[in-house]
């Protein structure tokens, strides 16, 4: 049997993603967090067929368009990317939005505003139009919070490290300079990669975290390695891993988000207070702390987070029963 997928691709901010505007499965009328449980448990493998190899690679994202049953919201959206089927991820809602709204294929309630309903919760966005092309896009993300601070790892390869647990739509251990890694400057892709992987395997022998009020989001799965930024054009720089071997070409919109918590929760970052993030490549996400919030015994933040997409082209995929590489594949 071929199945057929027309996608329209974009890329946040130097990260991709990927539409998925026909051929999504049917799912029962029930939240996105229930939707995304029985997408895990019955569809994946058209994640599997349209992020990984021969259609995707080891940084492709994804997103599919579903109805909302929230009275609140314009709709609904599942995350899918190499790792996994995301409770939440920024980048793909700014890519989202504006494919969404130049390929006309939501119509907001109210004009500049969205509401989207995400496995993690609802997430509101305001957006800017300009002769039928979104130039900016910025989403309120999910109450984000330091879960844990100074927890102190043996990573082999690199030695102990202590690294602070945020969370900001997923949960990142979040590395600042220190003795045993200095830093961005002079670190390659494939450095951080190595030590990406080496910290998630030893952090998953001392830490679970787990959202206090959403069980089905657990666990250590991102890591965001920061340094300084550059005074005249960022706060700071920062590369967001995630999936196996991936690194976001974006600032990371839920890593940016984990950024914030974990100065905010340090006392490094107030409410009202702005924070440029900027990616491996130079470009950059305009963080905000809105305001103050309690997420179960957590102390946290309402985050928002602009940046900007562009469309790069309509993609009609194929998934060929007949094929033996149909569902995918991953070089490890």
């Amino acid at each position: 049997m071929r199945h057929t997928f027309f996608c329209v691709d974009a890329h946040a901010c130097g990260n991709p993603v990927r539409v998925v505007a026909g051929g999504v499965p049917l799912l029962p009328s029930v939240s996105m967090a229930e939707r995304r449980d029985i997408f895990v448990r019955d569809h994946d493998w058209i994640r599997k067929a349209l992020m990984f190899e021969p259609r995707g690679h080891d940084a492709m994202s994804g997103a599919m368009i579903y109805p909302s049953i929230r009275e609140d919201c314009d709709f609904g959206v599942l995350f899918i990317e190499v790792s996994g089927c995301l409770p939440m991820c920024g980048a793909g809602t700014i890519g989202l939005v504006t494919v969404a709204l130049e390929e006309g294929l939501v119509t907001p309630r109210e004009p500049g505003k969205l509401a989207i309903e995400v496995p993690a919760g609802k997430v509101n966005v305001e957006y800017r139009m300009n002769e039928g092309r979104v130039e900016s896009v910025r989403l309120f993300n999910v109450p984000s919070f330091l879960q844990a601070a100074d927890v102190e790892v043996e990573v082999p390869g690199l030695g102990s490290l202590t690294v602070d647990i945020a969370y900001g739509g997923n949960f990142y251990a979040v590395v600042e300079p220190q003795a045993n890694w200095p830093g961005l400057k002079g670190a390659s892709a494939s450095e951080i990669v190595t030590a990406s992987q080496a910290l998630r395997s030893a952090l998953s022998a001392v830490c679970d975290p787990v959202h206090p009020e959403n069980d089905s989001i657990r666990g250590v799965h991102h890591a965001i390695w920061c340094d300084e930024g550059d005074p005249q054009r960022s706060d700071g720089r920062s590369a967001v891993f995630y999936g196996d071997k991936a690194i976001d070409r974006s600032p990371g919109g839920t890593g940016t988000s984990a950024r914030m918590a974990q100065l905010h929760g340090k006392g490094r970052l107030k409410v009202d207070e702005r924070y440029r993030n900027e990616s491996l490549i130079g470009t950059i996400y305009q963080g905000m702390v809105e305001s103050e919030v309690d997420i179960g015994p957590y102390r946290g933040i309402k985050p928002s987070v602009a940046g900007w997409a562009n469309i790069i082209g309509h993609n009609t995929l194929y998934v060929d029963d007949r094929d033996p590489l149909a569902h995918g594949f991953q070089l490890v």
